[in-house]
């Protein structure tokens, strides 16, 4: 796949219904062979911050910009250069799976031989070349994934969304998704990645959003992320109490909330460590800090598959 570079650049991002701001003041920029993550509570506007990148929802304020097209006003120029991966698979149940592909590729100007070669490649990109002739209903979710993922590349996008593209699949079939999501990158191609699940976004994102309640709250990489928020390590403590597990955070400056049926506590010194093994609380666990802690952190939720 050979993508000519192009940047998405939001620009002061609003969405007011009646007088409830949904969106308020988003602005980032995706670049080529980059994958941004968007992560946030439900509710925390995602979903209506998509639908305005790609001209589905008209912002209230701001504008969207992709190479030399503005979005909302050249909304349709703009599309022309994306693919959209949405939670639903909406496939045709009446075409075949090569159909499926050779079809929508009319919609680019793709017809004949040139629709037919398209969908075989796409075909044998997401590894479904020897599936050509089965019914969309023969196949597995993974499967299915992987067909709405060639089918938005019909037209050699420069910008992709992924919309929860894994939600509901296997461990398999999310490691398959997963190695074309960083193919795309490599070929240069802008991947914006909404996910619930966190190993997810912390496996392939390069820079991550955090969203709550229409705002960014936080962004930067995974790393940079735990490291600033969390710290490198936490501990999981079951057996104490709530006045225990608050009194060692005061003392020790870390910071602690119900985890689970015990509690999440930072862990940047090795006093705190020592001091909680001579509490012997009834399960004690010391753990590399991950993407979820500061999802905690930030939120005061976990996300919800």
């Amino acid at each position: 796949m050979s993508i000519a570079p192009a940047t998405l650049t939001a620009y002061d991002l609003w969405k007011t219904y009646g007088d409830s701001p949904v969106v308020e003041g988003v602005e980032f920029s995706l670049s080529p062979g980059e994958i941004l993550g968007l992560l946030g509570p439900n509710g925390a506007g995602k979903t209506t911050t998509v639908g305005m990148l790609y001209g589905a929802v008209l912002p209230t304020r701001g504008f969207v910009q992709l190479g030399p097209w503005r979005i909302p006003a050249q909304a349709k120029q703009a599309r022309a250069q994306m693919g959209i991966v949405t939670q639903e698979d909406n496939l045709d149940p009446d075409f075949t799976v090569f159909e499926n592909l050779s079809h929508f590729a009319h919609h680019y100007r793709f017809t004949g031989k040139a629709a037919r070669q398209r969908a075989g490649e796409l075909l044998a990109l997401v590894k479904l070349e020897d599936r050509g002739g089965a019914q969309v209903d023969e196949l597995s979710g993974g499967m299915k994934r992987r067909l709405v993922l060639a089918r938005a590349l019909i037209n050699h996008p420069k910008i992709v969304f992924l919309d929860e593209p894994t939600t509901g699949l296997d461990p398999d079939a999310r490691q398959d998704f997963w190695r074309l999501v960083l193919q795309l990158k490599a070929s240069g191609c802008g991947v914006l990645l909404t996910t619930h699940y966190m190993d997810e976004a912390q496996r392939l994102c390069d820079r991550i959003l955090l969203l709550q309640q229409g705002k960014v709250i936080d962004q930067g990489t995974p790393a940079t992320l735990i490291e600033r928020v969390i710290g490198p390590e936490v501990v999981e403590v079951e057996g104490l109490s709530p006045a225990q597990v608050s009194q060692l955070a005061a003392q020790f400056t870390a910071w602690s909330r119900p985890f689970g049926t015990g509690h999440l506590i930072t862990l940047r010194s090795e006093a705190l460590w020592q001091q909680l093994t001579h509490l012997h609380p009834q399960r004690l666990t010391r753990r590399s800090a991950n993407l979820e802690d500061v999802f905690l952190r930030l939120t005061g939720t976990l996300l919800e598959s």
